[in-house]
């Protein structure tokens, strides 16, 4: 009987000294530094001007939706009736013509004029050799496309492997 009293007068006697250390806490501050009074002046707390980034020219929207022909790969013109083109629609599905075989990838048009094409899925044709070079040119430019532009009424990809320009095909 008597260790439980000795136990219950150890409770209350630690329970009001809880309650004194808590009271005089709250006069105080927080304990940890960070309460309203415990800021110092000219400290970290003080309201920072926020950063306001420089307004960017308007960039350009991708046209979705639109058939492009090849005009040219590195400044040299893509010949006959068979040029490579491609579209891209809403979904990002690009598909089009390498000027022997057809292709399906996705396309992505990014931020800032930036373009990724994956992985292609070609038709195996048999080509003669010119063509199939040729081919094999404009699809290794096409996808490693990184930029994107309108130039005039032109769509420019380039990549570190070329630059391709394509006219609007009606």
């Amino acid at each position: 009987m008597r260790g439980v009293l000795i136990a219950t007068l150890a409770c209350a006697v630690l329970a009001a000294g809880l309650t004194a250390a808590t009271q005089a806490q709250a006069q105080m501050g927080s304990p940890t530094g960070f309460g309203k009074g415990n800021r110092r002046p000219g400290g970290e707390d003080e309201k920072k001007p926020q950063y306001v980034p420089g307004a960017k020219a308007s960039e350009k929207i991708f046209p979705l939706d639109s058939t492009w022909t090849a005009v040219s790969l590195n400044g040299k013109p893509f010949s006959g009736g068979d040029r490579p083109s491609f579209i891209i629609d809403k979904q990002y599905r690009a598909r089009g013509y390498g000027g022997c075989n057809t292709f399906a990838a996705t396309a992505f048009p990014l931020k800032e004029q930036h373009i990724a094409v994956g992985p292609l899925a070609l038709t195996k044709k048999s080509c003669d050799k010119g063509l199939a070079a040729s081919e094999q040119a404009f699809f290794v430019a096409l996808r490693t496309s990184a930029v994107w532009d309108l130039v005039g009424s032109q769509l420019v990809l380039q990549s570190p492997n070329g630059e391709l320009k394509f006219d609007r095909a009606l």
